[in-house]
């Protein structure tokens, strides 16, 4: 997910998606723990595209 894409939701999609990613990496890292993860490499795009929502929602929180 680009930050471009991440900027065009509203609050409340933000709050959505954000709610989507960490049951996404909550997934991820238990796959990760027996052993059953195919892409390690999509841990660490979770992560950062929790970052990218969190500081796109803080943002528009502080600008209302």
């Amino acid at each position: 997910m680009k930050a471009s894409e991440v900027r065009d939701l509203t609050v409340q999609e933000l709050e959505n998606k954000l709610v989507e990613l960490k049951k996404e990496l909550f997934a991820l890292r238990f796959q990760h723990a027996i052993n059953q993860l195919e892409s390690p490499a999509r841990l660490k795009a979770v992560k950062k595209d929790i970052a990218r929502v969190l500081t796109v929602l803080s943002q528009k929180k502080s600008a209302e």
